[in-house]
């Protein structure tokens, strides 16, 4: 339970006093009415006295009374009806609310915050630890007290509104005070006449309300004197009287009214009045008025009566009904219900605000000075001291003596207690053993009855030991009568009054209590005595810290028959649970959640507010979210009731934004008393602030801006640039690809260097982007702002309505927003002027969609229907965006603690007019074959009023694609030209030229291939290099498709750039990305070796042979019927094709699928006056042609793709190159050596492909290249797939410092001096006449290099095995043996040699080792001769 004001050992003697009751003359009344009082209400705050007081008990042993109180009420003959004691119950609960606007007593509890108090503490320990043994200090410190004032306001008002029945006596009057004025005509006279009434009232069976303790009542006879108005030496004169005829202990002289009313206003004189008054307010809703009122006879009033305080009793010479009713009574009218057992159904808000207005400005004891106040005082202990007190004693041995005398006792009780208590106990039977014997009556002066009757004046008196004694006798003899009415109410008095004897000589007997409470509940059917067992019986428990069983007890007597009772009992009990040594957090709030909806039922609203929201503190944050739905939806509801609106909104909005576990029908029903509740809270100030909507949810970090114009769909043949959308999705890999490309090209436009200001353009702001900057937007570009909303019900939503908020700066503008709904919704905004913008938010309505749906179990607010309604209910309200920034992460001190960086995607700045660029794409292949040619054209549009410049395009891919050279005439442009015109520039052809090569010059600078230039960047030659506004240019474009086959995605980044210089934004760039889709065509392998035959008339340098594979790996997919090789050309700085060696006759070289075609060409240097005039930068170009057209292999396309892809392969080897030079420099000699084998050739192999395709006939064009680098090194036209090395086992070893001896390979070495053998192939000589034959052998010695090298050679045989021998056959080198010469670079040397033979034979004259060496350096190579052709000579004889 909850603190109480009052410690129990208080409490019950003030619950139980001695009753007196008081009897007025009209006089008497009149001049306590000056007070706005009656005499019973003028002696309530001076009712209790303020010393100890003495008395004896019947051993005439000395007992003294402490604080003992007295209740002074005027006669009421009408006992109150039970619907009028509910009224009154509900309206003090109702009248005490916790004061608002204190500071709440906050207990941590671990997980749990609980405000349950008026005081202010805080305890914060962590959970399951030790918040039990927090919970306890607090409860036990002095700060700690969570009080209950309603509760004890109804539990005092109930204790009050006891009825008196016949069963007990505590509330039975033991005195009567009779008062007159003395200012009445005859006071004596009307003393006798109130004695008579009095006595009427009494002994007349017409009265069976109120009740009389015994029939010889005790008489005071009060004489009231008005000080200010009366004749003082009168009244002295009248008390002298009454004293002669009363004796001076019956009767007193009380003087008030000390001052007039009208002084009142001069001084402040306390009002002690107010607060009983407050507290029985209620019952004066009957103005003061006089005149009588007539009695309503109740025919349901039984034992349950009850006696109050009323109000002033009209006595009408001796008239039975001149009693003014019980100020209890309802009208019968107004409550049919007179039982006591109905339910509360009372509206008490109303009548309570009435009282309140009733009794402000009513100012009590208006006549009273201070010493009035002391006067009163006086007269209550004179009373007490001389007549109460004497009466009861008198009136306890009177009942003892009796007692003694009927049981025949040898002692009196007193004495007699031990023997009774300690001797053999009689086993009391169980209660349902007992007959339902309720009914039974004793008559008064049964002997059973005088010994409760003593037992009750010794409880009054505060003597315990004897009151105990004789209930505990009483109950034995009630039991053995089976009268189970007075039995239990033995047995609870003798309970209370163990608990309370002084030195506690025995344990307060619970069971006692639970065997009254379950007779007065179960046998009697009386609740409202078994609810005063309850509160005392769990107070006394509470006192004892058994907060279990008093909280067990509690819950006991919650039961249909009242909600009010049910609450009250229900909230004690949680507090017991939260009081216990363990604290229940959770029955706590569990039972406060029943006490909450019992409060409900009883139409206390605040109250069970209060209750909810208390048990919130515990369920909220548990993940208990059916519980928490239920106890905010209650929350809204009780809210809503009592016009906390706010409070309203809120509760609906926590159901709504909790992950709801609601089913659709239940969350529907949320969502609408959310929006009903809402709509009531708007339109309490229509003017104010949107206020925010929880509902639907917005991802804020997923907000995504985009700057510029929605992309247009492709109209027919024309496709538009991709560029950037909201419907990409982000690829860091992508982006950082434009990244790259940007900054490529930004690099090239400022000459090699990147700007320190350069920030990569970002058309599309997400949470990936870097958005630490303020974007730039383009004034009269649409801002496009995709907001990510998110429904976390299972019930649509529909928003209407929907624009954003925002806010600019300097110059406010026209702002225009579109609006779409969906998960994602775009909102664009068009800035007419520059500044500084800020997107704040968006604003909406917020809706259900109509239709018609079922809810069950939720009864509606006001105006809100459920069940079958079509409901399009809907609210404006907003939601901010707020996005946070990234976290930092650089700094130790970012590092250490958590900082946000700023993310500025929704603060664009507004800039001056930029120009907008539109591509278009026309005849855009999505298919290619490897290598196919294909040419298309682009449309560039500026769409905006500034003229654009310096339009370039960059991509990673540039042999994908060209403008053409600058060499290049345009060709016309005509996209619709017919479909066999050919993208290449060729010239027709006579037949007497074929296979044999037609050369042609170009410089690689022509086609943007240049020294130290980026291939990537390639300027878009834009005639007059400005495209004006609204101005559009179309140029043809040529795409060969990439080597590799499969889907490549292309991207190209157009740059321009204002002719005006801007400061904020400097270009402007515009993305594609084309597809393509390349499927297999040719393969093209092929070498390049030396040719061993004797030089050409021309002489100098060698020739070489070019060996070409060609081989169709198309699959027969794409329709290609066959391929036609029509052109071969080459490509060179240094070399030229001459002619074809294998396919003179064979014209045209077709393959079908899958076949394999070889070709055999010759090359030469190019001659030296020649290669004298080229640039470093100028190539030949040599066709040899297979058909009647020569494809002009020098212009564009052919010679564009050939430089793309050369650039690209140089960049590949570049790369290689750079790997290697890092591990170790080569030596110098190494390098010329290897400078031998180097061949600088390139080969295009041009070939037409016959498509069929719906029927029709289709010759596509293409090319491929094929880079010679090194002599006899296999060279290929497509990429080489990198074969992965195998695993091998790990070794661990210390890597010895060896120096790499860098030798030359051996292919390298035999390519630095090449031989050549020139002799007659067969040689006839006349053995008979000479034996030996001499033929005449030259040795030609060609030194490759550019060096001076020292050559030896070595005619003598190696006679090392006898196989050499036979090869060799027996033939002999004559004259020397071995030759030593110098050649110098590239010269070509001849020894004559003789040769020797004995007889006939095949020889091979292919003996001679050759040494070379370069002159400077010491090292000696020998060149192989295993490359070269054996050298076989055929001597015949003759």
């Amino acid at each position: 339970m909850a603190q109480c004001v009052q410690s129990v050992q208080e409490l019950i003697p003030d619950s139980f006093v001695p009753c007196v009751a008081a009897l007025c003359s009209d006089e008497a009344e009149r001049l306590t009415r000056l007070n706005h009082l009656s005499f019973a209400e003028l002696l309530k705050p001076f009712s209790r006295l303020t010393s100890e007081v003495h008395m004896r008990d019947p051993n005439n042993q000395l007992h003294i009374i402490k604080n003992l109180k007295i209740a002074v009420s005027n006669i009421i003959t009408q006992p109150p009806q039970p619907g009028a004691i509910r009224k009154l119950l509900n309206d003090v609960v109702s009248g005490s609310q916790p004061a608002e606007g204190l500071v709440a007593n906050v207990i941590t509890a671990g997980d749990y915050d609980l405000n349950i108090s008026d005081r202010s503490i805080k305890a914060s320990v962590p959970w399951y630890s030790n918040w039990k043994d927090t919970l306890m200090e607090l409860k036990e410190s002095s700060l700690y007290t969570a009080t209950t004032p309603w509760f004890e306001s109804y539990r005092e008002t109930f204790l009050q509104s006891m009825p008196a029945s016949d069963h007990e006596f505590l509330n039975h009057y033991l005195a009567c005070m009779l008062v007159a004025s003395s200012n009445e005509v005859e006071p004596m006279e009307q003393f006798s006449k109130l004695s008579q009434e009095q006595h009427r009232i009494q002994h007349n069976n017409d009265y069976s309300y109120p009740k009389w303790f015994i029939p010889n009542t005790l008489k005071y006879y009060v004489l009231l004197h008005d000080v200010s108005a009366g004749d003082e030496q009168r009244a002295e004169s009248i008390y002298e009287e009454m004293k002669q005829k009363y004796g001076t202990q019956g009767c007193y002289l009380l003087k008030i009214n000390s001052r007039t009313s009208n002084r009142a206003s001069d001084e402040q004189i306390p009002d002690p009045w107010s607060q009983y008054l407050q507290k029985s307010s209620i019952q004066n809703q009957e103005s003061y008025e006089d005149g009588p009122c007539t009695i309503t006879s109740n025919k349901n009033s039984d034992s349950n009566l009850l006696s109050l305080d009323g109000l002033d009793n009209e006595v009408k010479d001796g008239l039975p009904n001149n009693f003014r009713a019980h100020p209890l009574q309802l009208d019968q009218s107004s409550d049919p219900s007179n039982s006591i057992d109905g339910p509360d159904h009372v509206k008490s808000a109303s009548s309570l605000h009435e009282t309140k207005k009733a009794n402000t400005g009513i100012i009590h004891g208006a006549c009273l000075t201070l010493t009035d106040h002391d006067r009163i005082r006086q007269f209550i202990q004179e009373f007490t001291f001389r007549g109460l007190l004497p009466h009861i004693e008198k009136t306890i041995r009177q009942l003892n003596d009796q007692l003694i005398s009927r049981k025949g006792l040898s002692r009196s009780l007193f004495s007699a207690t031990k023997k009774w208590f300690s001797g053999s106990k009689v086993p009391e039977k169980s209660i349902n053993e007992l007959k339902n014997t309720s009914g039974l009556l004793y008559p008064p002066e049964a002997p059973e009855l005088q010994i409760r009757k003593m037992a009750d004046l010794c409880f009054l008196v505060q003597h315990y030991d004897l009151a105990y004694s004789c209930y505990h006798t009483a109950k034995k003899d009630f039991l053995n009568d089976q009268a189970m009415l007075y039995a239990a109410g033995a047995l609870e008095m003798a309970a209370v009054s163990a608990f309370l004897q002084p030195g506690a000589p025995r344990p307060y007997p619970a069971h006692y209590m639970d065997t009254a409470i379950q007779t007065y509940r179960d046998i009697c059917r009386n609740m409202v005595l078994a609810e005063r067992c309850v509160l005392l019986s769990a107070e006394i428990l509470k006192s004892q810290s058994k907060y279990s069983e008093a909280a067990a007890l509690l819950i006991r007597l919650t039961s249909e028959d009242s909600d009010l009772r049910s609450a009250l009992l229900l909230e004690q009990a949680a507090h017991c649970f939260i009081n216990m040594k363990s604290p229940m957090v959770r029955k706590y709030a569990f039972h406060m959640i029943l006490a909450g909806h019992r409060f409900s039922k009883a139409g206390q609203k605040k109250h069970a507010l209060r209750c909810y929201c208390q048990a919130m503190q515990v369920y909220k944050g548990k993940g208990w979210s059916l519980a928490e739905d239920h106890i905010n939806f209650t929350i809204g509801r009780q809210s809503y009731t009592l016009r906390q609106l706010d409070n309203a909104v809120s509760a609906f909005r926590h159901i709504l934004i909790n992950e709801s576990k609601q089913s659709a029908a239940q969350q529907g029903a949320f969502l609408r008393e959310y929006l009903y509740v809402y709509k009531n809270v708007s339109q309490l100030s229509p003017d104010g602030p949107l206020p925010q909507l929880p509902l639907p949810y917005i991802n804020s970090s997923a907000t995504r801006v985009f700057f510029g114009h929605d992309r247009r769909p492709a109209d027919g043949e024309k496709q538009a640039a991709t560029h950037v959308s909201l419907d990409q999705e982000y690829d860091s890999e992508s982006s950082q690809q434009w990244r790259e490309l940007e900054e490529q090209v930004v690099a090239v436009v400022n000459k090699g260097i990147i700007p320190s200001s350069f920030y990569p353009t970002q058309y599309c702001l997400n949470s990936y982007s870097d958005n630490s900057r303020f974007p730039l937007a383009v004034v009269e570009e649409p801002i496009t702002v995709e907001v990510a909303f998110r429904n976390p019900l299972k019930v649509p939503l529909l928003l209407t309505d929907l624009s954003l908020l925002w806010k600019f700066q300097p110059k406010d503008f026209s702002g225009k927003d579109n609006e779409e709904v969906k998960e994602l919704a775009r909102l664009k905004l068009f800035p007419h002027h520059i500044g500084e913008l800020h997107i704040l938010g968006v604003v909406y309505n917020l809706g259900t969609i109509q239709g018609s749906m079922t809810v069950d179990g939720i009864g509606a607010l006001p105006g809100c229907h459920t069940g079958k309604h079509s409901l399009g209910m809907s609210v404006r309200g907003r939601q901010d965006l707020e996005i946070q920034g990234p976290r930092l992460n650089n700094t130790k001190e970012e590092k250490t603690s958590i900082k946000y960086g700023p993310d500025r995607r929704l603060d664009p700045i507004i800039t001056e007019e930029m120009p907008l660029l539109e591509v278009f794409f026309i005849h855009f292949p999505t298919g290619l074959l490897c290598g196919e040619i294909r040419k298309a054209y682009v449309e560039f549009v500026n769409v905006s009023k500034c003229p654009l410049t310096a339009l370039k395009v960059v991509s990673k891919r540039p042999e994908f694609f060209t403008f053409g050279g600058n060499t290049a005439v345009l060709t016309p442009l005509s996209p619709s030209a017919s479909e066999n015109c050919s993208a290449y520039k060729t010239v027709v052809t006579d037949s007497t030229s074929v296979c044999t090569a037609l050369t042609s010059s170009a410089s690689s600078v022509d086609f943007g291939i240049g020294i130290g230039s980026q291939p990537e960047v390639i300027p878009v030659p834009l005639p007059d290099t400005v495209l004006l506004p609204g101005a559009s240019v179309q140029l043809p474009m040529w795409l060969r498709g990439p080597d590799e086959e499969g889907v490549h995605e292309i991207n190209f980044l157009f740059y321009y750039e204002s002719v005006k210089k801007q400061p904020k934004i400097r270009h402007r760039i515009l993305r594609h990305t084309a597809v393509i889709c390349t499927s297999r065509s040719l393969n093209v392998r092929a070498t390049v070796c030396r040719s061993n035959s004797l030089e050409d008339e021309e002489g100098r340098g060698g020739n070489m042979l070019v060996f070409v594979d060609v081989e169709n790996t198309n699959t027969s997919e794409a329709g290609v019927k066959e391929f036609h090789i029509v052109q071969v050309s080459s490509s060179s700085k240094h070399w030229k094709l001459q002619n074809s060696v294998n396919l003179a006759e064979n014209k045209e070289a077709k393959l079908a699928s899958r076949e394999k075609g070889k070709f055999c060409f010759k090359a030469v240097r190019c001659k030296e006056k020649e290669a004298a005039v080229q640039s470093s930068e100028r190539y030949t170009f040599a066709d040899i042609i297979f058909g009647n057209e020569q494809i002009i292999s020098s212009a564009s396309p052919c010679a564009d793709f050939f430089y793309r892809s050369l650039s690209s392969e140089l960049k590949k080897s570049q790369a290689q190159l750079s790997l290697h030079t890092e591990k170790h420099s080569i030596e110098d000699a190494v390098r010329l050596i290897q400078k031998c084998s180097e061949v600088d050739l390139n080969i295009i192999i041009l070939w037409k492909a016959y498509v069929v395709e719906d029927s029709k006939q289709l010759i596509l064009e293409g090319q491929h290249h094929v880079i010679l680098r090194t002599i006899g090194k296999e060279a290929f036209s497509y990429p080489q797939k990198q074969e992965l090395p195998e695993m091998e086992l790990l070794k661990f070893f210390r890597p010895e410092n060896t120096a790499v001896s860098s030798r030359p390979s051996v292919d390298q070495l035999s390519n630095l001096i090449k031989t050549s053998l020139h002799y007659p192939e067969s040689f006839n000589h006349p053995f008979h006449q000479k034996s030996l034959c001499l033929v005449p052998v030259t040795l030609l010695l060609s030194n490759c290099s550019k060096a001076d090298v020292d050559v030896i050679v070595d005619l003598r045989h190696k006679t090392t095995s006898p196989e050499a021998l036979e090869i060799h056959g027996s033939f002999t080198w004559l004259g020397q043996t071995q030759y030593k010469l110098q050649l110098k670079s590239q010269e070509i040397h001849s020894l004559q040699l003789k040769a020797c033979f004995v007889h006939t034979g095949v020889y091979n004259l292919g003996t001679p080792r050759v040494f070379a060496k370069l002159s400077d350096q010491v090292t000696v190579f020998e060149t192989s001769q295993q490359n070269s052709m054996p050298a076989l000579i055929i001597i015949n004889n003759m």
